[in-house]
């Protein structure tokens, strides 16, 4: 014989109204069905549960402990069905979630907050390092969604989306004579020495720049490579070089380091979405806050 939800639902009822009455009448049936459930829960219990008399029942000592277990096992079934829901939905579970590290000072705080107010459930495992690594990464299986600032990757077994672009801005060191400016044109640098991502990190974004500075009549005079965005601030507060570098970098405190925007000509780079095809909801859940990188800069 089972012991099903049903037949403890019955028993929990029955052990709060003590009455057989007012018990069917709330489980919307008829007594002596409920009767007869009583019974058969007792035979597989393998002990009496209740005392029957002609006002009501009690609960036997047995009965008293059955009853707070049956209403404890009805909740945990209740919380299980819940909870594979919201995973279903996307709302709770473990996400490992890549991004390159040019997102990392505003943009994955932002996500990261929004997230933790909508979808508390929802805990995401962070790997930064470079847009090449992170796609092989998604296309294997390590990570479930990735954040580059490439282009989108030619890519047939892939999902890229496109989230937005962003412009780029000049890091200086705080004692260069350009400090004073409000922005800055790439014509004013042409006698600058710059650090930049090397290739094999940021390819797209050191080709873009090479392409900028040829447009502005000169090609850069590069004096160092640097693979991640800490590295090309810490040329910069070191008054070695400058750098081009995202614009929400404006807004953080970096001793040593000046951020102004450039313009004529304006460089943007693209932020992008990556994720194998029919992802987990909780990649569609966490996709949709990403609204929130440029929502706030705007």
């Amino acid at each position: 014989m089972d012991l099903t939800p049903r037949l403890l639902e019955q028993f929990i009822v029955l052990a709060e109204e003590k009455h057989y009455g007012r018990a069917a009448e709330r489980l919307m049936m008829s007594q002596p069905p409920l009767s007869q459930a009583i019974q058969r829960l007792e035979r597989i219990v393998g002990t009496r549960l209740l005392h029957r008399g002609s006002h009501g029942v009690a609960l036997t000592p047995a009965g008293e402990a059955f009853a707070a277990d049956a209403q404890r096992i009805i909740d945990a079934q209740h919380a299980a069905l819940a909870r594979a829901r919201r995973i279903a939905a996307g709302k709770e579970g473990e996400i490992r979630v890549g991004f390159v590290s040019g997102l990392a000072h505003w943009h994955m705080p932002r996500l990261l907050a929004s997230v933790a107010r909508e979808l508390p459930g929802l805990r995401a495992h962070l790997r930064a390092t470079a847009s090449d690594a992170l796609i092989d990464a998604v296309r294997l299986g390590a990570l479930d969604l990735a954040f580059i600032r490439t282009s989108e990757p030619q890519s047939t077994d892939l999902t890229v989306r496109g989230l937005g672009h962003e412009r780029t801005a000049v890091a200086l060191p705080e004692a260069h004579p350009l400090s004073g400016a409000e922005t800055i044109s790439l014509a004013e640098l042409a006698q600058e020495r710059f650090v930049v991502p090397g290739e094999h990190t940021m390819p797209e974004h050191l080709q873009d720049l090479m392409t900028a500075c040829r447009d502005a009549g000169y090609l850069p005079r590069i004096h160092a490579h640097a693979d991640n965005l800490a590295g090309l601030l810490s040329y910069v507060a070191s008054g070695l070089c400058i750098a081009l570098v995202p614009e929400s970098v404006v807004g953080l405190s970096l001793p040593g380091v000046l951020v102004r925007p450039l313009v004529a000509p304006v460089i943007t780079n693209s932020i992008s979405a990556v994720h194998r095809p029919a992802p987990d909801p909780a990649v569609e859940a966490l996709l949709a806050h990403t609204g929130v990188w440029f929502a706030e800069a705007s």
